[in-house]
């Protein structure tokens, strides 16, 4: 049996959460964030009543700060979604989305085209390599017609998986921090690679295009997150 379906073990992505605990300020910002990520997602997705949605990489966690489609959208039958965990709690709170746990391989167990929309919040920071990024977004573009991908901006004034200020701007200024704050895991790309609008265009697969811009808290070039929108009608 893996750690992450122990029974009464940590969720598996607990820690992502730590320097957001619940009903703090931090955890304030971050819903605030992700409601404009939301926000965006229906603009440039144009979901519909009958539109299927997967969602890859939900939360084991349950707070305010997470799973925010399966919070906010009204049309929860339609939606399947994976993820690293066995996922009680969630699938206790919304028994009417499927649920899938998934490898870390970053393969997608679903047909092509299976699905109308494929969105993806704050993971594909996490999938290990440059590599993986691309496994991933291409699984998402077979399944899925439009894809919809949002990630932590690097520029960002405060670190969003450590709470570091500005010294996460390069990475000798985040690996010192981190020695200094005992947070050294953070530095490891298989725990996080820190996301630019260059990287997240690099993650495309070959022959993919699609559109990149800011989202969550608005501060211009250092807004607090990124996504790419790659539009099935457009490919």
């Amino acid at each position: 049996m893996s750690a992450s379906t122990l029974p009464n073990e940590r969720p598996v992505d607990g820690r992502y959460y730590e320097v957001a605990p619940p009903r703090s300020f931090a955890e304030t910002l971050v819903a605030a964030a992700r409601d404009r990520i939301h926000a965006d997602f229906r603009r440039l997705c144009r979901p519909t009543p009958d539109s299927t949605i997967l969602d890859v990489g939900i939360s084991d966690v349950l707070n305010d700060a997470a799973n925010v489609l399966e919070r906010t959208y009204p049309h929860r039958a339609h939606i399947t979604a994976v993820g690293l965990g066995t996922a009680e709690a969630f699938q206790a709170a919304f028994p009417e989305i499927a649920y899938r746990q998934v490898a870390t391989d970053c393969l997608l167990p679903f047909a092509d085209g299976q699905f109308d929309i494929a969105v993806c919040n704050a993971v594909l920071e996490h999938v290990g390599s440059p590599a993986n990024q691309r496994t991933m977004l291409r699984e998402m573009t077979r399944v899925a017609r439009t894809v919809f991908v949002t990630v932590p901006h690097r520029f960002f004034p405060i670190e969003h998986h450590t709470a570091i200020p500005f010294l996460h701007f390069s990475d000798a200024g985040f690996r010192l921090a981190c020695r200094a704050l005992g947070k050294e895991s953070w530095c490891e790309p298989e725990n996080l690679i820190l996301m630019t609008r260059a990287r997240l265009a690099a993650a495309l697969p070959p022959g993919l295009t699609g559109r990149i811009g800011r989202t969550g808290i608005p501060l211009g070039p250092f807004s607090s997150n990124l996504y790419l929108h790659v539009d099935g009608a457009a490919r």
